[in-house]
């Protein structure tokens, strides 16, 4: 069994219209919603030990903020074709994890992050919430039931979980 959890970068801020889509940072908003998500992580024990992190300044702005929360073994790449990247360029990308590695941290964009998630699922007790939205800063949780990633095929998961910060203590 595998763990995937997808993570969808926090608000962006739009303050500043002549910056480029990847280079706009967290807004107030976003930053106050990863510090819960972040809190969330660290009383969860999620502990993925492969991050994978689109290049776009929000991405990275959402991974340094939850950093601390997560295992200080866990190893992070931060990948220019994760930013914008569809459902398939994602699933393509999960199946060249080793598969030593259990677990996995996407973050990224939508309509990737929720596309991907659904794609996975053929259930699970999020599956219907994931359909209506997946929020910034939202967390969802995969069970993928494969020995390698390069097995993982569409509809073979279950959608376990989705944390949306705004539903966090605040």
């Amino acid at each position: 069994m595998k763990n995937l959890y997808l993570l969808r970068h926090a608000k962006s801020s739009w303050d500043d219209p002549g910056l480029a889509d990847h280079d706009r940072p967290l807004a107030p908003r976003g930053r106050r919603a990863v510090k819960r998500m972040a809190e969330y992580l660290r009383e969860a024990k999620v502990s993925p030990e492969l991050v994978l992190c689109s290049s776009a300044t929000r991405t990275r702005q959402t991974l340094d903020r939850i950093r601390p929360a997560l295992d200080a073994d866990a190893f992070v790449e931060v990948e220019a074709d994760l930013y914008g990247a569809d459902a398939d360029s994602l699933l393509r990308r999960l199946r060249r994890v080793p598969d030593t590695t259990g677990s996995v941290l996407v973050i990224g964009h939508n309509p990737g992050m929720q596309d991907l998630a659904l794609e996975l699922s053929n259930g699970g007790a999020a599956l219907g919430r994931v359909r209506e939205t997946f929020p910034t800063c939202a967390l969802a949780t995969v069970e993928v039931p494969a020995e390698r990633w390069a097995d993982i095929e569409p509809g073979s998961a279950k959608l376990v979980g989705l944390v949306v910060p705004k539903e966090l203590a605040r």
